[in-house]
């Protein structure tokens, strides 16, 4: 979990109607990162369930997101962050993500493009804002936004509503301004003034950074 997901899943608790039970997908804590990753304080007083493929902390029910054992319709909310790189079949698992969630329920995910290769336990795939947007077309209504340079985005954040549409002004003005939040013209800067054979390794010491 890096700490600019963390903002956009504030903007979603603090803006968004959070329909009970919350499922969280992806929800271990990695070494490093106990505590710091535990999204539940931004969801308080919420039923809230953490869930992942493997047991740790942070983990509260062992999941397979290709065949989620939950009944239709029974989740209110699913928060689903930088998680999707890993999971194989990714349409497979955003269509049991759609199955178990109410009619009025919501999702909220992220994912990266321009980031380093990591497994937990394996790291499978890239996205773009095109390729969020396809995902999250089932839903009726759905908002994507990146950070990072147009045309080489670091992070992808989106959230769909499965029965409603439009989403509120604070939410959106919010969720620009994360978009625009990102001193990460930082990148914009190193690609048009660096030297081609430096940038590879200013670029993994950028990332390092936005995992803090």
């Amino acid at each position: 979990m890096r700490k600019n997901v963390i903002e956009f899943a504030r903007i979603v608790s603090s803006t968004l109607e959070t329909v009970e039970p919350v499922y969280e997908f992806g929800s271990l804590q990695v070494k490093g990162q106990v505590g710091f990753a535990d999204l539940r304080p931004l969801f308080q007083s919420k039923n809230y369930v953490g869930c992942d493929m493997q047991q740790g902390p942070g983990v509260d029910m062992i999941i397979d997101l290709h065949k989620i054992e939950l009944e239709s319709e029974s989740v209110g909310t699913v928060l689903c962050f930088d998680t999707l790189e890993h999971v194989e079949y990714p349409r497979k698992a955003m269509g049991e993500l759609y199955r178990i969630l109410k009619p009025e329920g919501m999702i909220a995910i992220s994912s990266v493009m321009n980031f380093p290769v990591h497994g937990y336990p394996n790291d499978y795939w890239r996205y773009t804002p095109a390729g969020f947007e396809s995902l999250l077309s089932p839903f009726k209504s759905c908002y994507v936004q990146y950070q990072g340079l147009a045309c080489f985005p670091h992070t992808i954040a989106g959230v769909g509503q499965k029965g409603r549409s439009g989403f509120p002004e604070e939410f959106l003005r919010r969720a620009e301004k994360w978009h625009h939040s990102d001193l990460r013209s930082f990148r914009q800067w190193i690609l048009l003034s660096t030297p081609p054979v430096f940038v590879p390794i200013l670029t993994r010491l950028y990332n390092r950074l936005m995992r803090r």
